[in-house]
């Protein structure tokens, strides 16, 4: 199966239904299920952001799993334009029925990897 890491809280973010679109700075013609990897590093200013600015509210900085599958979504679609507030692009990845799993620690990689399942 395709997984993706992203940074997290970015990858909390995407599981559980908030973040609809994923940037990147390239395109793909994949579409189906991928995993969400949340990678080792997290983003302060992100977290900071979210909490202050769309008032979701998120757990401690702690307790954000690192460095394995946190996830699952679908991609839609890829786009260079979209009207969701998380785009910001050149790309989006367009991410549909997205849910939390049980956490799997698994090292990342860049772009698109595949993961045993």
């Amino acid at each position: 199966m395709k997984a993706i890491s992203i940074r997290q809280p970015l990858a909390y973010l995407i599981v559980n239904g908030y973040k609809d679109v994923e940037n990147g700075s390239w395109p793909t013609s994949f579409r189906g299920k991928v995993l969400i990897h949340a990678g080792k590093k997290f983003e302060n200013e992100t977290y900071y952001n979210v909490l202050k600015n769309l008032k979701i509210k998120l757990p401690p900085i702690e307790d954000f799993e690192l460095g394995g599958i946190v996830g699952e979504a679908e991609i839609v679609d890829c786009v260079e334009k979209s009207k969701s507030k998380w785009f910001s692009g050149p790309y989006g990845f367009v991410m549909k029925n997205a849910k939390r799993k049980r956490f799997k620690p698994l090292k990342g990689q860049l772009g698109f990897f595949n993961v045993e399942v």
